[in-house]
């Protein structure tokens, strides 16, 4: 067993997002639990019966985004989560602005 605990999907995407973008303000809320029924949660590795995070929400607010486009704001997070989405996120609702927007 290892001795590094394992640490849960949000708090995993929390810390990529805080590292990569240093943002003002930062939010992950797992919505897994309203889909907890569907069948990728069921067939997905570590989400078996829904347990493990497969939903999130990100709210976001960083000087990395200014002058992006929303387009751009999202292929950047979406990059930086790829491993939680190989590992089993199904779906991420982004809300990413520049500071004052």
């Amino acid at each position: 067993m290892s001795e590094q605990a394992e640490i849960s999907v949000g708090d995993a995407i929390k810390a990529k997002l805080q590292e990569a973008l240093n943002p003002i303000s930062l939010e992950v809320i797992d919505d897994s639990h309203k889909h907890s029924g569907h069948a990728h949660a069921v067939m997905r590795p570590g989400t078996a019966k829904g347990q493990g995070g497969t939903h999130f929400q990100v709210k976001v607010v960083s000087e990395a985004f200014k002058g992006k486009s929303r387009i751009d704001r999202h292929r950047t997070i979406n990059s930086l989560l790829q491993k939680q989405f190989d590992d089993g996120v199904h779906a991420l609702v982004i809300d990413a602005k520049a500071p004052g927007e």
